[in-house]
């Protein structure tokens, strides 16, 4: 015997399983395409409406530029690059370096084209220019219409918002320009407004143009809060610079306006030194110059006065050697006030030594005065360039602090020595120079005065030749200067960050779906009724008889008026299985009950005795419902005479029994509603009257009350042969089975058999199975037998398939949206 594999078994159950929550989802479908449509459609107009907004990148390079002295002086930068991209991206981001890079923009006028969907920026595309005087009062952010007349003049206009203006408030413009037309290039002026309006592309006659004038200093704000500064990898000093832009042309101008106003700034601060330098030499050569030129005419002067020519050649060497030495007593006299001036600054303790003037240019031949102060200019910019951006408590700036302590005392320490040796070197020359006067003591005494004016005369000229040459040698260590950092990457295009419409439309299409379906998983999961007969089986323990699908006719005897139609053969399918169970009796007892009202006892107990009938058995559906009756209303029957007046003993069984339109089919109504209904259908003549009718009939079917809102059914069904349990699709409450459930457990009840009540076509079925109780069975996948026979006539049959052929998809929409 070959060995049955349970694995493959629970597999198969398994994607059974799948496919029916699958199919029991999927038949949504509609919901699903209407939402994806809805929320395309939304994301299709959020993107017209929406202006675009596009990323625009640029790079920088950072060398370093910190000096060997300060990487010495400070310990903990000796291995380090020296280089603090921190404090570089702060700089790009402040906005001094934005005020700067505007200067070379013309950010401060927007404009845009007039249209109704969303704005659209020109800028460098405006047929026109605005040159607006920021020392006068301006009115800014407030669109000003401009309509271009002719090649000369233009009229300008308040802009009304339309319908589809979902801007900001905007602001109130200067209405004193209004409605006026002008010639371009014409200076406009009111109190409140000063600007001219250039053509600068002829020929756009009719044009509309908004343009906006935007506050310098909003604009400063918000372009440096724009403004992202990144470095590309941990491990090198190239920064990426960055920002968000509705016009890819602005950005870009922008980024590159920014990273050239960055190196312009670094140059300018490299050049400060030499300008310094270059500027307090022009003040010494003024001085000189005058006091030159002054000693020139007293030494003319005196020639013509003494009509004196030459010295004698005697004493020419002598003067040489005192025109030398007084030189050189001139060079220390100046080196000694350079010196003098940075003793000043360092017993200030200042922290901006950018005025400080170079050693080289003095012409201090010591290395390490020359470093020290050059570390300590350096020090200082950077210093200052932090504070751009930060606050003194900054830890950089703290930093940077210390090392301009620690460069501080040794360069204190070497100009109070430099300052020192200086004074000594003077003090010795001064000597000789005494010395050498006294041996002219012996010249006549108009020779030794034109000696000495000479000597001044000569002294003052060998500085301004000095100082001329230090002058060149500055201006060439200007103009040889380059800043540290470099362009690496222009701006040039821009990426699209704003919106992300591939990603738009697929959450759209996600949330399309997912919200249908979200929704119907959560009514799914609160709705406690019962769904279909795998729903039922699990919550429904007791066996299954038969399925009746739901009647769409506007009769409730389907069986009798509409025999061919589906339900009615659900009910021949029901007598099939009752003929079965029963077959050893002569008369079959058949209750019908439910949990709750509405569930289609009534119903299914007339349309089960007309199928009775229909098969020639002699047939009688009693109302026992006394409560809500219903049945004499489907009889069209007003008498008040029923159940309930036999029970009180007023009138006898056979004058209930009243028969109906149609052959074998009687039926026996509640009568009036008596105020003890329970009691009533427990006395003795229930079962004397079950008795009566026996006797007189094959099938004998009542109509009780609900058996979970009353008692007395409850013990009429141990009276009857079969007990039939009406469960309602989607009506149906789960725990109401729980009584009948127990009943069945316990065998309290017996004979107990379950109908499943209004199945509905839900159009899901698998393997087999099918979840709602259609208008056909189907006998071959490949559909060639489509009808049974007990389906519509012929003629129906041809016009259902020439609709179907027609496909209407508005109809099918509406049926498929009925939630089931």
């Amino acid at each position: 015997m070959e060995k049955l594999d349970l694995s493959q078994l629970d597999n198969e159950e398994k994607a059974l399983e799948i496919r029916y929550v699958v199919a029991k989802y999927i038949r949504f479908w509609p919901w699903y395409v209407l939402f994806i449509i809805l929320f395309v459609t939304g994301t299709y107009i959020f993107h017209r409406y929406t202006v675009d907004e596009f990323e625009v990148t640029g790079s920088l390079v950072i060398k370093n530029n910190s000096t060997p002295e300060a990487r010495i002086l400070d310990r903990s930068n000796i291995f380090n690059s020296g280089i603090n991209l921190e404090n570089d991206i702060l700089r790009l981001r402040s906005k001094n370096l934005a005020k700067e890079a505007l200067k070379k923009l013309h950010f401060d006028v927007e404009y845009f084209a007039k249209t109704n969907i969303k704005d659209i920026e020109l800028y460098d595309r405006s047929p026109i220019r605005v040159e607006v005087d920021w020392d006068h009062l301006q009115v800014t952010d407030a669109p000003v219409e401009l309509e271009i007349l002719s090649n000369e003049t233009f009229r300008l206009r308040q802009v009304v918002g339309g319908f589809m203006d979902f801007n900001r408030v905007q602001a109130a413009g200067d209405e004193s320009v209004f409605d006026k037309t002008y010639t371009f290039g014409e200076t406009i002026e009111t109190a409140r407004s000063k600007f001219r309006v250039l053509l600068v592309n002829p020929g756009r006659i009719g044009d509309q143009v908004i343009f906006r004038l935007v506050n310098p200093s909003a604009l400063e704000d918000q372009l440096a809060k724009s403004i992202q500064v990144n470095t590309v990898n941990e491990y090198s000093s190239v920064l990426r610079i960055s920002t968000t832009t509705k016009v890819v042309e602005k950005g870009r101008d922008y980024i590159n306006a920014l990273m050239q106003a960055y190196i312009e700034y670094d140059l300018n601060e490299k050049n400060k030194i030499q300008e310094n330098s270059i500027d307090f030499i022009d003040e010494q050569l003024g001085y000189l110059e005058d006091s030159m030129k002054s000693k020139q005419r007293e030494l003319l002067r005196f020639k013509v006065d003494n009509k004196l020519l030459d010295v004698s050649a005697e004493f020419s060497s002598i003067l040489g050697k005192i025109n030398d030495l007084d030189e050189r007593s001139a060079q220390l006299d100046y080196q000694l006030r350079y010196f003098e001036e940075i003793r000043d600054y360092m017993e200030q303790k200042s922290k901006d030594y950018s005025d400080v003037i170079a050693p080289s240019v003095i012409g201090v031949p010591d290395p390490l005065l020359n470093g020290l102060i050059q570390s300590l200019v350096t020090l200082s910019q950077d210093r200052r360039k932090l504070l751009a951006t930060v606050n003194e408590n900054h830890p950089e700036v703290l930093k940077i602090d210390v090392q301009m302590e620690k460069v501080q005392d040794a360069l204190f320490e070497n100009v109070v020595n430099l300052i020192e040796n200086t004074k000594k070197q003077r003090n010795s020359l001064m000597a000789e120079i005494r010395t050498y006067d006294s041996q002219f003591a012996t010249l006549p005494e108009s020779e030794s005065e034109y000696t000495d004016i000479f000597r001044e005369y000569q002294l003052r000229e060998n500085i301004f030749t000095y100082l001329l040459e230090k002058r060149v040698e500055a201006g060439i260590a200007r103009a040889a200067n380059v800043s540290d950092n470099a362009i690496l990457d222009l701006a040039k295009q821009g990426t699209l960050v704003f919106p992300k419409k591939t990603q738009n439309y697929g959450l759209a299409v996600a949330l399309g779906f997912l919200l249908p379906f979200g929704f119907i998983v959560l009514r799914e999961m609160f709705d406690d009724s019962i769904k279909d007969q795998r729903d039922l089986k699990k919550h429904f323990m007791i066996p299954q008889l038969g399925v009746i699908g739901y009647s769409t006719k506007e009769t409730n005897k389907v069986v009798l008026e509409h025999p061919k139609s589906a339900v009615a053969e659900s009910f021949r399918s029901l007598r099939s299985a009752i003929t079965y169970l029963a077959s050893g009796k002569n008369t079959k007892k058949i209750l019908v009950t439910s949990s709750v009202s509405g569930e289609g006892k009534t119903f299914t107990s007339l349309n089960l005795a007309s199928a009775m009938a229909l098969g020639s058995k002699k047939t009688v559906v009693v109302g026992a419902d006394l409560r809500r009756p219903k049945l004499a209303s489907y009889f069209n029957h007003t008498e008040k005479v029923g159940l309930s007046t036999f029970l009180i003993g007023k009138v006898a069984a056979e004058d209930i029994i009243f028969p109906s339109q149609h052959q074998n089919l009687y039926f026996v109504p509640s009568g009036v509603i008596p105020p003890n209904p329970a009691e009533l259908l427990q006395t003795p003549k229930l079962k004397e009257f079950l008795n009566f009718l026996e006797e007189r009939f094959d099938i004998v079917v009542f109509d009780t009350p609900p058996m979970g809102l009353v008692s007395e059914t409850i013990d009429l069904m141990r009276l009857f042969d079969i007990n039939l349990y009406v469960v309602r699709q989607n009506y149906t409450i789960k725990d109401h089975l729980v009584m009948i459930n127990d009943l069945f457990n316990n065998k309290q009840v017996t004979s107990v058999y379950g109908v499943f009540n209004g199945i509905l076509n839900s159009g899901y079925h698998y393997e087999g199975y099918n979840y709602g109780y259609g208008n056909t069975y189907l006998y071959s996948q490949n559909n060639k037998y489509m009808y049974n026979y007990y389906g519509d006539d012929l003629e129906t049959k041809r016009k259902k398939i020439k609709k179907a052929k027609k496909f209407e998809p508005w109809k099918a929409i509406k049926n498929a949206f009925r939630i089931k």
